[in-house]
């Protein structure tokens, strides 16, 4: 099949969760002999009046990538362009990541009379807590109205959790599937690590935002060093609590080491420097998961369980069907700092039970959440709506 993939002013490659997500997809679809090629852009808040005329094109890899350089929040201005890919290109199927500014795969996929899947990784309609939701009550709701129209234009809506999408779509056009890893570039062989001399290292990898609990890990790190336990801490990644991160864990600066952002490409040699994982996400700094529940599908915790490693993380569905406790790593309730440290300190203290997790964890990405695993459902996705519009 030929596939259009749209994911507007998400930069690819890039070191973003959606950049990420977007490349090992269209990769991964590629790699099961489909056609794919990717509208994007080359950075974020690029903007390059040109490419509103014409997308700088090239090849990636097995994949061909379109970029158009305009600001996210501008994403509709480059609908020309998009239907014309689409005259260029020909796709059997229309894809599109969901953004409430964006939508110009669906406008063309109805255009044209294309088969098209909405790929939602975020709550559609924003709780009223959110500003932006404030803003839109004021105007009279166009950014709701645009959201669920996106949904309507949509064959399928692929999400991790239906509870990101309205209401009053029906469920039954939409595939709760997860994302995934890589779980061959994440392989690492544990067996060759000499760990009685080696240093345990529990990395964090992630944007360094609230809900991504990195200031927890320093609170239980400091605990950890004050104990006087033998660990080091590995940040990777950057964002906007980073400083603050440095900052609080310069009393212990020996013990911590931050990378900043690096290529995705880099991150299995980062992670097989590691014993133990965390992801310490904290729902109370995102008003989207308190209202809809855990809707994502984290990619760090599945490159983490392709690594090899135990992996800390909350209480909370779905993370806790993910890795379970005592079998792939260990819960703990959210926001409780201390227990958070007193896992960490769990399996420092039982390194082989932290290591046979580890290797638990490994086998259950594979079987149910790898990449290959998520393109082989949408492959069956897309196969299905393709049958149903020939027989319209």
């Amino acid at each position: 099949m030929k596939i259009l993939y749209v994911a507007s002013g998400i930069p690819v490659p890039g070191t973003l969760g959606g950049s990420i997500h977007t490349l090992e997809v269209a990769r991964e679809l590629a790699q099961r002999g489909h056609t794919v090629d990717i509208v994007a852009c080359s950075r974020s808040h690029a903007w390059d009046v040109a490419s509103l005329a014409r997308p700088v094109s090239s090849r990636f890899g097995d994949v061909r990538l379109h970029h158009i350089d305009i600001p996210k929040t501008l994403s509709l201005l480059a609908t020309p362009v998009v239907m014309r890919l689409v005259r260029a290109v020909e796709p059997d199927i229309v894809m599109e990541r969901y953004y409430n500014f964006a939508g110009a795969g669906m406008l063309a996929a109805r255009r044209f009379g294309i088969p098209s899947i909405l790929e939602v990784n975020a709550l559609i309609i924003d709780p009223p807590a959110v500003p932006k939701r404030r803003l839109d009550d004021m105007l009279g709701g166009p950014m709701r109205r645009w959201a669920t129209a996106q949904c309507r234009m949509a064959n399928r809506i692929v999400t991790p959790l239906h509870t990101t999408v309205p209401p009053d779509i029906p469920r039954s056009h939409i595939v709760e599937l997860p994302w995934g890893a890589d779980v061959e570039r994440f392989a690492v062989d544990r067996s060759s690590i000499d760990t009685a001399q080696t240093q345990p290292v529990v990395v964090f990898l992630g944007s360094f935002r609230a809900w991504h609990g990195a200031l927890a890990i320093v609170h239980a790190g400091g605990a950890l060093a004050e104990q006087g336990r033998a660990c080091h801490f590995l940040f990777i990644g950057d964002g906007p609590q980073r400083a603050a991160a440095e900052r609080l864990a310069a009393r212990w600066r020996e013990r911590f080491t931050f990378t900043g952002a690096v290529p995705h490409d880099d991150v299995p040699a980062l992670l097989a420097r590691a014993s133990i994982a965390v992801a310490p996400f904290n729902t109370a700094a995102h008003p989207a998961l308190r209202a809809a529940g855990f809707f994502w599908s984290p990619l760090k915790v599945f490159e983490y369980m392709a690594a090899a490693l135990p992996v800390v993380t909350i209480d909370v569905p779905p993370l806790n069907q993910i890795v379970r406790h005592g079998v792939e790593g260990l819960l703990y309730p959210e926001g409780d700092t201390d227990a958070l440290a007193a896992a960490i300190a769990y399996l420092l203290d039982h390194p082989d039970e932290a290591r046979a997790m580890g290797a638990r964890g490994r086998e259950r990405v594979v079987a149910h959440f790898s990449w290959a695993r998520h393109c082989e459902e949408l492959e069956r996705v897309m196969r299905e709506i393709a049958d149903g519009c020939r027989t319209c």
